[in-house]
């Protein structure tokens, strides 16, 4: 797989995502379902801690992608959803230095939402991982 960056600006890159990316030669893609803090048991865990929460939620992510024999560095595209946009970025650090860490940037779009589907959840992720 190659991938190459879109970046018309640059302060998207400061900040931990491509405009765009053009991926080629891929032979699978992976569309990942929305990943909130929840158990392996089905538990919602970490009420009302937004960093607790995308942390859990992260490794979520990552455990479908290896579930899939992928990892972070086949995420292309993320979008984020969450209840507090504010308090998001307070911790944003924790998602973006996952992200880093794994050498990534992919395409984001972040959503103020008015909730989500299971009670107490203020953050999740969905996205989409090739190889």
């Amino acid at each position: 797989m190659e991938r190459n960056a879109v970046n018309p600006v640059s302060w998207s890159v400061e900040m931990g995502f491509n405009q765009g990316e053009v991926v080629s030669g891929h032979a699978r893609t992976l569309y990942l379902s929305g990943q909130t803090a929840m158990s392996k048991e089905g538990r919602p865990e970490h009420d009302g801690d937004m960093a607790a929460q995308l942390a859990l939620a992260v490794d979520n992510v990552e455990a479908v992608l290896a579930e899939a024999d992928m990892s972070l560095t086949n995420l292309v595209r993320l979008n984020v959803y969450t209840t507090d946009v504010d308090l998001l970025f307070q911790h944003y650090g924790v998602l973006a230095g996952r992200l880093g860490a794994a050498g990534v940037a992919p395409a984001t779009t972040m959503l103020g939402v008015t909730r989500l589907a299971v009670p107490g959840q203020l953050v999740e992720l969905e996205g989409t991982a090739v190889d």
